[in-house]
């Protein structure tokens, strides 16, 4: 999939949030990159492969007299399309992904987004 494809699938999965929750989305950008900083090109079979990441400091820790740099979303698109059998898997993990690093930014922790 070219990136042009793979960053309307992201936009997408932020259209489709619902809004109570995209208005409180501030200072935040998402960022896709082929795989993260210093990622052999190709990781063994056995070794877990990041599919996205939240940088920042979530909402709940967020102080209203210093509004810092922009929080980051990185979404891994190679790593997410080797994880992905077809172009609708990759849809669903893009999507699985955004909601999943969101919810980072969001304040919650991993244990809290197991069920997404």
């Amino acid at each position: 999939m070219n990136r042009a494809e793979f960053e309307r699938l992201v936009e997408q999965a932020l259209a489709e949030l619902p809004g109570r929750y995209r208005a409180l989305l501030e200072n935040i950008v998402v960022i896709v990159e082929d795989r993260p900083r210093g990622q052999r090109r190709r990781a063994p079979a056995d070794e877990d492969l990041l599919l996205g990441e939240f940088v920042g400091v979530p909402r709940t820790e967020k102080s209203v007299f210093e509004p810092g740099p922009p929080d980051q979303v990185f979404l891994y698109q190679k790593n997410i399309e080797a994880v992905c059998q077809s172009d609708q898997e990759i849809r669903e993990q893009v999507r699985l992904t955004v909601l999943h690093e969101l919810g980072h930014y969001f304040g919650l922790e991993e244990d809290e987004l197991e069920h997404l």
